[in-house]
């Protein structure tokens, strides 16, 4: 039987209930704590704290979130920490921006479909008995069967009240984790933990979005374009959707786009492929070459600065896309929403 450990949090004397089973990050966010976090899988450091009183187990000492300064000054991953008694820490960043809309919670859901979109790129659909609620962009925590630790994956659909919780995942070679879902049959259970994530749609904001997306990053684009459709007040707000793959068989996600209200209209689709060899002999005509330069290349500089950029990819992508963006197109930080997971 578990048991909960209270965690107290010294700059705001927030004071949260942490199940011997949870972690100091996730137990905080069901609880409607504003901790800072992005990956929740212990790469980025975002969720660092220091532990004023009590003890923690640290379920990954070697967890690429904290460097050796951080080590040497006795800092910790929230995301990594299981307490083991009551706690006070002290995070590194306190904000308001950090408390969860739709507050996660841990389920047990059953895989009801699986479906092919290219030939290493497939769409799992997991049902869970509650209704589905997250915002467009977000991703969830999968723990797999024989899998060390949770994966962060992305959702592709947006709330809804049948409870499904859709993810387009790409196998990885030699992957643990999207090698374990792909081996996964309909009908099995799988454990969910959601919603996170800050690369959410931001439904106030009204200015052109870009989405920037490649690989299995098509997800939380797919997401965010079908949340800006459903969403009454965002009519008329023009979507640019750029998509990079390798060659021919890797593109995906104009069939998904082109079911939604707007497209070729409000909504532009803009692929383009990295391997020119490959699109050459696949008899690709479209756009060749990276995909964060056919967004400098279609969108005028002047216009780039009011649009509002959503990315996910691979981390070589989105450190270029952060590259061209922040640094050589000088967006403003706050119009580029990206969650770290490497």
């Amino acid at each position: 039987m578990s048991k909960a450990f209270s965690i107290r949090v010294q700059q705001s004397g927030a004071e949260y209930s942490c199940a011997d089973d949870d972690t100091v990050l996730r137990s905080g966010l069901r609880a409607g704590v504003g901790l800072s976090y992005e990956c929740n899988v212990g790469s980025c450091g975002t969720c660092k704290f220091e532990l004023i009183e009590g003890e923690v187990h640290n379920l990954w000492e070697e967890a690429p979130g904290l460097n050796p300064r951080d080590r040497q000054r006795g800092r910790m991953l929230g995301c990594q920490c299981v307490p083991l008694g009551d706690c006070l820490i002290k995070p590194m960043i306190i904000d308001d921006s950090f408390v969860p809309t739709d507050r996660p919670r841990r389920f047990s859901g059953e895989l009801i479909a699986v479906r092919d979109l290219t030939h290493d790129i497939r769409e799992f659909t997991v049902k869970d008995s509650q209704a589905a609620g997250f915002r467009p962009g977000q991703y969830a925590l999968l723990y797999l069967p024989g899998v060390a630790g949770p994966r962060a994956y992305s959702m592709s659909n947006i709330r809804n009240a049948q409870g499904l919780w859709d993810f387009i995942i790409r196998k990885v070679p030699n992957g643990a984790g999207s090698g374990a879902l792909f081996d996964l049959q309909v009908g099995e259970q799988v454990q969910v933990d959601g919603p996170y994530g800050l690369a959410y749609l931001r439904t106030e904001v009204k200015r052109t979005v870009v989405c920037i997306g490649g690989g299995s990053g098509l997800a939380p684009m797919l997401s965010i374009a079908r949340g800006m459709v459903a969403d009454s007040t965002m009519d008329g707000v023009k979507l640019k959707f750029f998509y990079g793959a390798r060659g021919p068989r890797d593109l995906c996600g104009e069939a998904e786009l082109k079911a939604l209200a707007g497209f070729g209209d409000r909504i532009e689709f803009l692929p383009a492929l990295s391997d020119a060899a490959e699109a050459t002999a696949g008899g690709w005509t479209g756009d060749v070459g990276f995909i964060h330069e056919q967004v400098k290349a279609r969108i005028p500089t002047d216009q780039l600065q009011e649009c509002e950029f959503y990315t996910c990819g691979p981390p070589v992508m989105i450190n270029a896309v952060m590259q061209m963006l922040g640094g050589e197109l000088k967006v403003l930080p706050d119009r580029i929403h990206y969650d770290s997971f490497v």
